[in-house]
């Protein structure tokens, strides 16, 4: 099922760049990252198809892009489908040049067994890349992660670069990112084994962060908000590698107008990393009001471990503490003239955000 919707309304800034032949499939239109990047493609004048489990959801996205600054929305079209079904694929690819293929399966608890997470995200990018070839889209620029590159990398000397895999077999890595770094290495395996013409350009995020366009919150600000009302007494000691959803989007962008970007992976990261201590810090200095409560004590790495024997939440946090994530964004700055956002702007707009949709008071 589809729906397209349309307006009078004239938005000027939609067509400075007057894609007007070109359509892009984004795939979860209503997470953090697909609704930053159908906004700066409308923004850029590009014609926008997007994947919504339910068409209820379609209100959603109007509303977030109508926060994001679009009027006019003569230029997106919905499709009622999701990665777990083949239905409507085939609609959803038709006239699309590009795909970006952003959504994950969605799960509202942790499964009893891996395979449950894994599962439908090797077979939903499949059949997304399998749906693509068929319509005869030039690039599918694939949303993967960090976890599928860095968690293996055991030389601290050296930064985690694009040539770098997680092993799925290594010891503590989440059921998530285990899905994250097994539906990677299926799409490129079908590139090479039955893609044809098909290209596929992949996005590796660090922590996502930025300004939201909802109250919905992402998984990111749960944290920031565990940081901010003081809900975590103590802080264990977890370094993120971050970067910003605008940023995310725009990598996304040029991984898919860029001739080169072909055949590539691409770390998505301001550059460097911060601490919960280094974070939470920040905060208390830009934002006094909101940040009273934030604690600046470390808890102790043997504590988590023994902690982790009785706690769910300890275990869930363990496989973090202490991993070493310093990698390199050179990659995307040099190839594709990539220019993040700092730490720190990233990080402040997602608290402005989380004040403005009243998480944090």
């Amino acid at each position: 099922m589809t729906l397209k919707l349309s307006n009078g309304v004239n938005q000027k800034k939609a067509m400075k760049n007057s894609k007007v032949d070109e359509t892009v499939l984004v795939t979860g239109g209503t997470g953090f990252v697909g609704i930053h990047c159908i906004l700066q493609l409308l923004q850029q004048g590009y014609r926008v198809k997007t994947t919504i489990r339910s068409l209820s959801k379609m209100n959603d996205v109007i509303e977030m892009l109508k926060v994001g600054g679009i009027q006019d929305f003569e230029k997106i079209d919905f499709i009622e489908t999701d990665l777990t079904i083949d239905r409507n694929w085939d609609k959803a690819m038709e006239n699309c040049t590009y795909v970006m293929h952003v959504a994950s399966p969605i799960f509202l608890r942790i499964p009893d067994h891996e395979d449950e997470m894994i599962k439908p995200a090797v077979e939903g990018t499949i059949r997304v890349l399998k749906a693509a070839k068929k319509a005869g889209v030039k690039r599918v620029i694939m949303t993967s992660n960090f976890g599928a590159i860095g968690y293996s990398h055991k030389d601290k000397t050296t930064l985690i670069t694009e040539k770098e895999w997680t092993d799925p077999a290594e010891r503590g890595l989440s059921p998530y990112n285990k899905s994250k770094v097994l539906a990677e290495r299926a799409a490129w395996d079908f590139i090479e084994s039955e893609g044809g013409d098909l290209e596929l350009s992949v996005i590796n995020p660090m922590g996502i962060f930025g300004p939201s366009l909802s109250p919905v919150l992402s998984s990111g600000f749960g944290l920031l908000q565990k940081l901010i009302d003081g809900s975590m007494k103590a802080l264990p000691n977890i370094n993120l590698g971050i970067v910003d959803v605008r940023d995310v989007a725009d990598l996304h962008i040029r991984a898919m107008e860029y001739p080169e970007a072909g055949g590539q992976r691409f770390l998505a990261l301001s550059g460097g990393t911060m601490s919960l201590i280094d974070i939470s810090r920040l905060i208390k200095k830009e934002m006094p009001d909101f940040a009273k409560k934030a604690s600046l004590k470390l808890v102790p790495d043997w504590i988590i471990r023994i902690s982790a024997i009785f706690s769910k939440q300890a275990k869930s946090i363990l496989p973090l503490v202490g991993v070493y994530r310093n990698a390199s964004n050179d990659k995307a700055k040099r190839m594709l003239n990539w220019k993040p956002r700092s730490n720190e702007e990233a990080l402040l707009s997602a608290v402005e955000s989380m004040i403005k949709w009243g998480a944090v008071k």
